[in-house]
């Protein structure tokens, strides 16, 4: 078991089994030192602030983070080649009053700092939007840095 299945163990938290591509997409790509990670979407539907309260709203957020892990992990095959997480972007299907989106981003950016300890530490937007695939709450991608680019991934 690597370090950072390891990590967020100990948070009490499991990779589920990798989602692959629903189109016609890559669930990662890499160029040089980063990996950039396809969006994937929460299993929560509903816009946050009206048929999603923020608690379940920043819930379905660390769905999709430990969601993107996973992929991360099948692709590399050890989430220990990861060195960092550079960026996180973040869209949250919002009713139009609701301004708690940096809210429920922290939901995933709590997992990545538990799993990558400082190196899990990002940039990130946090973007309201109406509308998300299937009707998803969440949708994340990511973007991030690897120790060996040479040797790990296809």
């Amino acid at each position: 078991m690597d370090s950072v299945v390891r990590r967020l163990r100990e948070h009490g938290l499991t990779l589920p089994v990798p989602k692959g591509p629903v189109a016609n997409y890559v669930g990662c790509k890499r160029s040089g030192a980063l990996l950039f990670v396809s969006a994937l979407v929460s299993s929560t539907r509903g816009a946050a602030g009206v048929e999603v309260p923020l608690n379940e709203a920043k819930s379905a957020a660390q769905e999709v983070a430990l969601g993107l892990l996973a992929i991360v992990q099948d692709y590399l095959g050890d989430l220990d080649a990861v060195a960092s997480v550079e960026k996180l972007n973040g869209f949250i299907r919002s009713d139009p009053e609701f301004t708690q989106q940096p809210q429920v981003l922290d939901g995933a950016s709590d997992v990545l700092v538990a799993a990558f300890g400082d190196a899990g530490k990002h940039a990130r937007t946090a973007t309201g939007v109406a509308q998300l695939p299937y009707g998803a709450t969440v949708q994340l991608e990511m973007v991030l840095r690897l120790r060996d680019p040479a040797r790990v991934g296809t």
